[in-house]
């Protein structure tokens, strides 16, 4: 089913496939404490900006091989590479249109442990089919 998500001005629009019933992990590391990120990770082939590109800016702390983008006029981070999934995106699904979802479960991530932890989401971004998608959604 195709979902759709903004960021709060709406300058960055983006559209996404899911299905309707979906698992979104509420994380307390630092970062997204601090913003209240609900994240819906897909796989990358499953997501398609509609906007340019030019309307987001890059963060990246730590490692950086997460990428936390965010419009550059709202300041709002509607989606991000996450490091334990670089094949795919994690969605904030604050920022996603909930009419085309069904029942929505909120599990609570030990993001403060993250390096103990982050195993558990590793799967969540592989399609269907089991292939990593490369950098431009093409497996």
């Amino acid at each position: 089913m195709l979902h759709r998500g903004d960021c709060h001005c709406g300058n960055v629009r983006f559209e996404f496939d899911s299905e309707p019933d979906v698992h979104v992990h509420r994380c307390n590391c630092s970062i997204c404490d601090r913003v209240g990120f609900l994240h819906l990770i897909i796989p990358r082939s499953a997501f398609n900006l509609i906007t340019s590109w030019d309307e987001l800016t890059t963060y990246t702390f730590n490692t950086g091989v997460a990428k936390h983008y965010c419009c550059k006029t709202c300041g709002v981070k509607p989606f991000y590479l996450p490091r334990s999934n670089p094949d795919g995106y994690s969605v904030n699904f604050r920022c996603v249109d909930t009419a085309t979802f069904g029942e929505v479960v909120v599990q609570d991530f030990d993001g403060q442990n993250w390096e103990e932890n982050a195993g558990a989401l590793a799967h969540l971004s592989q399609d269907e089919s089991g292939s990593d998608p490369g950098p431009d959604g093409s497996a």
